[in-house]
């Protein structure tokens, strides 16, 4: 993908190369070099802060997602404590059923952007159902069984959050913009440097390939859960209970 992104902006740049030398003879060159070479830095930020908002929006918010996730499920681990034998058992084989099956299926699935949220999770179902049959004894496990509630809440949203996300891309809209913008900015620096055609070819190279560097990586990172730099679920592998607490 890297080499075809490249190989796609030299294709352009060397294109607009020939059209702006072309161009730049008589009133045309003059005009060219006219144009004050202080408008190439607004230009080039510009890029630079699309660039930037593009690159980390999805990716920083799956992460965010998985997270958060990952940190409710262990709160519900630790909070079961409180209720030791059985309903502590009970919860730890269910969180770690629910993390077993999310990384085994619901990963793959959200790789493939077909994950769905038609069906509810069914060992956070489970947990919330045993949750709610707990009867505390003392006020420690009374605030023990709510903060579990609202974990187990917190981890559901979580989960709806990431499966979303891992639907999700950069729409045609924002690429058009980011592309556009591109675009002009070597436009406006092959014109700048129009008299000078070592000059203009170095320049443009140089771009074009900050260019191609920062598609290669919004590229990269469009869908959270897609390719190899995606978002894993190492985060709720650290969180899993043992099969057997104590």
């Amino acid at each position: 993908m890297g080499a075809l992104i490249l190989g796609a902006v030299y294709l352009f740049t060397a294109g607009l190369y020939a059209l702006i030398t072309r161009l730049a003879v008589g009133d045309r060159g003059r005009a060219f070099n006219a144009i004050s070479p202080g408008m190439l830095s607004p230009l080039a930020i510009i890029f630079a802060l699309l660039v930037g908002f593009l690159a980390a929006q999805e990716f920083e918010r799956a992460t965010a997602a998985v997270n958060r996730e990952a940190s409710a499920l262990r709160a519900v681990v630790l909070l079961s404590r409180e209720f030791p034998g059985e309903p502590e058992a009970r919860l730890h084989r269910l969180v770690r059923g629910y993390i077993e099956h999310a990384v085994t299926e619901e990963w793959p699935a959200m790789a493939r952007q077909d994950a769905s949220l038609s069906t509810a999770p069914a060992g956070l179902a489970e947990a919330l159902r045993v949750v709610l049959s707990l009867t505390p004894l003392r006020e420690g496990q009374s605030i023990a069984q709510r903060e579990m509630m609202e974990s187990l809440g917190s981890a559901l949203d979580a989960r709806r959050q990431r499966i979303i996300l891992s639907r999700s891309s950069i729409d045609w809209v924002k690429w058009t913009v980011l592309l556009v913008q591109a675009g002009l900015t070597l436009v406006a620096v092959a014109m700048v440097h129009s008299d000078n055609r070592v000059a203009n070819r170095t320049i443009l190279g140089v771009f074009a390939t900050g260019v191609g560097v920062a598609v290669l990586l919004i590229a990269s990172h469009s869908r959270p859960f897609t390719g190899e730099i995606s978002v894993g679920p190492g985060v709720l592998l650290q969180v899993m209970p043992e099969a057997d607490p104590d």
